[in-house]
């Protein structure tokens, strides 16, 4: 019983690579989603291969923010994400990842639309469990209160949360909004990164989705704070802390317990050095796990 799959981004010219190194888990980057021209016998292709060589195949949905205050944009919106989808199915994703976007309403009515906009996707395309991806910032949707209530509206074993940890490090410390990283860095203890751990675990059904990349941040148009995602060892939060709080909790609160979980971890750094950061982080968290397996 292996403790989690593990992985990155793949197009499919970059299957093979992925798969001569070892890795257990590969997902279908949103550009080849959104790319108009990546017909179905690419994703058939893409399925043929990946289901032999990884034991999970997820999808990142286009970046298509569901919520608009524009009706022809929002109904463009939630096509192209359907559309992407149902390409991730022929692809054989079972997971299909969802960046929620930017507040449109800043009231009720942005939660409201999301609600329908899963109940039509998750109608349209059942073969897929939906993870929503925790943000950065107050100004995105989809904290762990509205993905708790996304959850009840739509069907739990529908929704789950997908966990980006360096978004929720950035949310749970307000960083994502003020850009101070070194003092939120200072916060991002092991105690903590438990607590971001338990929160996903209390949104979670089948799998135990994680993602994790390190960032830097810089303003963006006055006042809007940006991540931009950076090699490992050349941002924050620190590795270190983390690698220790995801072995210690997947031994302990998932693997010993028995939970029917299926736990991932999806390195989603740059692509110039995404197959050695990816190994790095699986082995950082693969010493700390030996101390607690043997």
């Amino acid at each position: 019983m292996i403790l989690f799959d593990w992985g990155t981004y793949n197009g499919l010219g970059k299957l093979r690579i992925a798969a001569t190194l070892g890795l257990k888990l590969t997902e279908i980057p949103p550009r080849d989603l959104a790319y108009k021209r990546r017909d179905e016998s690419y994703f058939k292709q893409y399925g043929e291969f990946a289901r032999k060589a990884f034991t999970t195949i997820t999808a990142h949905a286009p970046y298509y923010n569901v919520v608009s205050t524009d009706p022809e944009t929002m109904e463009r919106s939630w096509r192209g994400l359907i559309a992407g989808a149902k390409k991730a199915v022929l692809a054989g994703a079972e997971i299909y990842n969802l960046h929620l976007g930017w507040r449109a309403y800043l009231d009720h009515r942005d939660i409201d639309y999301t609600v329908d906009f899963l109940k039509k996707l998750t109608s349209e395309v059942p073969q897929v469990k939906v993870s929503i991806e925790i943000p950065y910032t107050r100004r995105m949707l989809g904290d762990w209160e509205e993905i708790r209530h996304i959850r009840e509206a739509v069907g739990e074993d529908k929704v789950i949360a997908s966990v980006q940890l360096e978004n929720a490090w950035l949310y749970e410390t307000g960083a994502g909004d003020t850009g101070l990283l070194e003092q939120a860095n200072a916060k991002a203890t092991v105690d903590f990164w438990r607590g971001i751990l338990e929160k996903t675990l209390a949104l979670s059904k089948d799998y135990f989705s994680l993602r994790f990349s390190q960032i830097i941040a810089f303003a963006f148009g006055g006042r809007r704070i940006l991540k931009k995602r950076v090699p490992l060892g050349k941002g924050y939060p620190d590795l270190e802390p983390l690698a220790r709080a995801i072995a210690e909790f997947l031994v302990r609160r998932i693997r010993s317990p028995g939970l029917p979980l299926k736990a991932h971890i999806i390195y989603t750094g740059p692509p110039e050095t995404k197959y050695r950061d990816t190994i790095t982080l699986y082995a950082a968290i693969m010493r700390e796990a030996v101390v607690h397996l043997s």
